[in-house]
């Protein structure tokens, strides 16, 4: 697809150019509805209502769904209102629901008003929820089964309402008070007898989330057990919805993909990069940039304050930056490994004495590595080969023992401070490369002076 796009978007204009639209709809029917959402994209104002409406209901839907929030508000305001009740009809409830998220106030209140009553209600319910739970992402349309059915009267159930629901795979087995007790998949219902009680062939061991549960934590359930989806119950354990892996890839990406933003130092947004505007950046940026700048006046101070020993070894000045961009690095190894870690569940903060001593033993070895390297560098090539004779062993002793010691510091500020950060209630990202990289400089450069102060005499 990736290959063929540009030649697809030209054959799409010319047919529309044309006005061939039963050769267009041949030439989009055997397409996905992902990779039709990815040519509409690319398509003009006047292009995208054209191209939509040649589209079957059921193919539309899913082409809709895959939209970003600019087209999607785009086709519903061009929308006649038989049109727009035809698309919310053929949309999944959850769907729906991220769509409604992400309209203005106007264009929310017209998708509403073509809903039927109960998925108004359902709509209405699901959007109670706290944002990042897991009830703002869970779908009712499921498929349940009472314990005392058989085989037969099951596949009666679900012939008559499975048309409806997201997916059919697991059927949840409730009480006459909703409570769920068990669960059944298809493939055990087909391999069963028709005579056979749901009640008799059903799981009762459930792994089941609650409507309050963090949306990630639920996604990260869903990954661990490779479940196609999960039940999700409220306080009383009674069943109230679904979370299906669909949903829970999108909340990973996002996840991941505020985790990166945070770590470069960047407010997370929730449009794609092309569809900012340059002020929605520099908002997002300027922030952040502020308060390093002004966080980087203290390693400032700490050269003013060593002025006169650098003006008596000035040889000292051109091994600063490699220093800090060294410790910098380090610390941020750390960090980004601990970060991950954490956001995949494999490192808690009770494992942080762990952590430390892991960190502490790598720290040791890439010190020793590092410092072994840029002594023979430093007498060498500064020394002999660029004949730098201000370069003497002392010196040269002075930067590889700070480099020893800034590569321990990094390491031990790279992994503390995310766990220290998510133990008080943080993001662990906010505390990724920007914020340690500051901490380590200053580090590093009283590390640096001391040293000399120990080593030079000054």
């Amino acid at each position: 697809m990736e290959n063929r796009r540009a030649e697809l978007l030209d054959k799409i204009e010319e047919l529309i150019l044309r006005k061939q639209y039963a050769q267009l709809r041949s030439l989009l029917l055997p397409m996905e509805a992902a990779d039709i959402a990815q040519l509409c994209e690319e398509l003009s104002e006047e292009q995208l209502p054209l191209v939509f409406r040649l589209l079957p209901k059921e193919l539309a839907a899913e082409v809709f769904v895959e939209l970003d929030s600019d087209e999607q508000e785009m086709l519903i305001r061009g929308f006649s209102n038989t049109e727009l009740k035809e698309v919310l009809d053929e949309l999944y409830l959850d769907d729906t629901v991220d769509i409604v998220e992400e309209m203005p106030a106007n264009v929310v209140k017209r998708i509403l008003r073509h809903s039927d009553p109960d998925t108004r209600k359902s709509i209405n319910e699901i959007l109670k929820y706290p944002e990042d739970s897991t009830g703002s992402i869970m779908t009712t349309e499921y498929v349940d089964l009472q314990k005392d059915m058989t085989v037969a009267a099951a596949f009666k159930r679900i012939r008559r309402t499975g048309p409806d629901k997201e997916t059919i795979n697991i059927c949840y087995v409730i009480d006459k008070n909703r409570r769920l007790i068990g669960l059944v998949s298809i493939r055990t219902l087909l391999l069963a007898d028709e005579d056979a009680v749901i009640e008799d062939i059903m799981e009762t061991s459930i792994v089941s989330v609650s409507t309050l549960d963090d949306q990630e934590l639920t996604a990260r359930a869903l990954s661990k057990y490779d479940f196609l989806a999960l039940p999700v119950v409220d306080t009383e354990n009674r069943l109230v919805g679904i979370v299906t892996v669909d949903d829970a890839m999108d909340v990973l990406q996002d996840e991941v993909t505020e985790d990166i933003q945070l770590m470069a130092a960047i407010l997370p947004s929730d449009k794609p990069y092309l569809k900012n505007g340059i002020f929605e950046i520099f908002r997002a940026r300027i922030p952040w940039l502020l308060l390093l700048m002004i966080s980087a006046t203290f390693t400032g101070q700490i050269i003013a304050k060593f002025e006169t020993a650098l003006a008596a070894f000035t040889v000292l000045t051109a091994y600063i930056p490699m220093l800090m961009d060294t410790g910098g690095n380090s610390g941020s190894q750390a960090s980004v490994t601990v970060i991950r870690g954490v956001s995949l569940g494999q490192i808690k903060f009770s494992d942080l004495p762990q952590v430390v001593w892991k960190e502490t033993r790598v720290s040791i070895v890439c010190g020793v590595v590092l410092s072994a390297a840029n002594f023979v560098k430093l007498m060498l090539v500064d020394r002999m080969l660029f004949h730098n004779s201000a370069v003497t062993v002392p010196v040269a002793a002075t930067v590889c023992a700070t480099l020893i010691l800034t590569v321990f510091c990094a390491k031990l500020v790279g992994c503390t401070l995310p766990l220290l950060a998510k133990k008080i209630g943080f993001d662990p990202a906010v505390m990724a490369s920007p914020f340690i990289t500051t901490i380590v400089d200053a580090i590093s450069l009283l590390i640096y002076f001391q040293f000399a102060a120990l080593l030079l005499g000054i």
